[in-house]
């Protein structure tokens, strides 16, 4: 018979520990390890024994199947779920037989984006089976009224045991082509003698599910509580497993959310697709641009718009910068949407290269919209808008600017200029600040052919930017 043992089992990364502490020692966190029963059975030696020997019974051996690299490779089959936007982020539709995981904070959206996409899927005379282990049928029911869902092919129930899933999916006549798990948290299963949530339970669970529908063909979605800082919440294998784990951000105060594929096996990894909450659940925003530059309406000081990239969409962001005078040995610096290391990095080159000394002076910058850049080609842009700040003097505002800055104050070469362009052209800007490297790309001459009405500037240091501003006040 098995024997149960107690394991330390860290809640944030999984790791297994012989005794409880207070601390993690891999990850860190504090009040993450918990006492948990595992299965335990002893390992029989002459397995292994028999494995190095030459001596194996034949009859009972399968050999696999070893295949060459240059031979035919079957094309994934994919179902749209006529939403474009989580099309795009999924890299072209729902592939059959994936799994995909979804996590965000309460209340961001998630279960309201997957009943929209079981309802697109089922007038697509699609089976759909909804599980829910955090609400009844009929709050199920009562939300997707609210949201005008109501379809015959979509089937639901409210369960938390994996093993009665797995068995009743098995029984059905007709497999259903998508299977959402809303959450994974709430499921166990039975033989782990832990409870719900833990991390042996959540990677349990993920895995039958993951098998059950890599057997069958079937796309699940499994939606996923998040941590405090903001990550999937469980042991990190779990997002190992999947084919596809994507994030919902935003701030619940605001009325858009973004959901960012951060691991794609069947697109670009870094994607985002941006909807609009209301009423009636979640819109598509086709140009988001126009979103974050709804309140730009004419030059401020401190105000500048960067030409960025979010997987293979080009956003032009508003970026706010508010310089003012401190009394305090340690002036503040707060961020909201950018690294704020990057931006001590910025005020430091400043300082050195530029002749812009904010030491004694708060700062304050923000990304208006509530979206995240991750790019260092937003460098330039801060450093324009601090500047700008600090010396009281608008940025013209058909102007945008793009480009990483270094240590030594030089300008560094971004990539996908042409796509950055193209945007901000349309929106009707006409200025652009670059970098001077990406003169030395081949393909910009025919880039600036392609867009005769704005003017682009190249600058090579950021010391340059001066010709921006008035000299009598810097």
């Amino acid at each position: 018979m098995s024997k149960k043992k107690i394991i330390y089992s860290c809640q944030s990364c999984g790791s297994v520990h012989f005794k409880w502490a207070g601390r993690c020692s891999e990850c860190g966190q504090w009040n993450s390890i918990v006492e948990e029963f595992a299965e335990g059975a002893s390992i029989d030696s002459s397995h292994f024994s028999r494995i190095n020997n030459e001596k194996f019974d034949k009859k009972n051996f399968k050999k696999i199947n070893l295949v060459d690299l240059d031979g035919p490779a079957q094309e994934f089959a994919r179902i749209t779920t006529k939403i474009n936007e989580l099309d795009r982020v999924l890299g072209g539709g729902i592939v059959l037989g994936s799994v995909v995981l979804i996590g965000g904070d309460p209340g961001i959206g998630k279960s309201t984006l997957l009943l929209q996409t079981a309802k697109t899927i089922a007038l697509q005379n699609k089976e759909v089976i909804y599980l829910s282990g955090e609400e009844s049928v009929d709050q199920v029911r009562l939300r997707s009224k609210r949201l005008g869902i109501s379809q015959d092919c979509i089937k639901l129930a409210s369960t938390t045991n994996i093993n009665e899933i797995i068995n009743s999916l098995n029984c059905l006549e007709k497999k259903p082509h998508l299977i959402i798990i809303d959450s994974i948290q709430t499921m166990f299963v039975e033989g782990l003698s832990s409870s719900p949530g833990t991390v042996a339970q959540v990677r349990a669970s993920a895995s039958e599910l993951t098998n059950f529908a890599k057997k069958n063909n079937v796309t699940l979605f499994i939606v996923s509580h998040v941590t405090k800082d903001g990550q999937i919440a469980g042991p990190k294998v779990l997002e190992h497993i999947v084919d596809t784990v994507l994030y919902f951000e935003g701030e619940k105060d605001l009325h858009f959310r973004i959901l960012r594929a951060i691991k794609n096996r069947f697109g670009a990894a870094g994607e985002i697709g941006i909807f609009e909450m209301n009423e009636l659940g979640l819109n598509e925003v086709s140009n988001p641009s126009e979103l974050f530059l709804a309140s730009y309406s004419n030059a401020t000081s401190g105000t500048v718009v960067y030409g960025g990239i979010e997987g293979t969409r080009p956003l032009l962001i508003e970026i706010q910068s508010l310089i003012a005078p401190s009394y305090m040995p340690s002036p503040r610096r707060a961020v909201v949407g950018w690294d704020n290391n990057r931006l001590a990095m910025i005020i430091a080159i400043l300082g050195a290269r530029f002749g812009l000394n904010l030491s004694d002076k708060e700062v304050y910058l923000n990304v208006v919209g509530g979206i995240e850049i991750n790019e260092t080609a937003a460098d330039l842009a801060v450093a324009c808008s601090l500047i700008s700040a600090a010396y009281d003097i608008a940025i013209p505002y058909s102007m945008i600017a793009v480009g990483e800055v270094g240590l030594t104050g030089e300008i560094r070469m971004v990539s996908n200029l042409e796509l950055r362009l193209k945007e901000a052209y349309k929106l009707g800007f006409k200025n652009c600040i670059i970098p001077k490297l990406n003169e030395k790309n081949k393909n910009f001459l025919s880039i600036k052919k392609s867009f005769p009405d704005m003017e682009i500037t190249t600058i090579s240091h950021i010391r340059e930017l001066s010709k921006l501003f008035s000299k009598k006040n810097i």
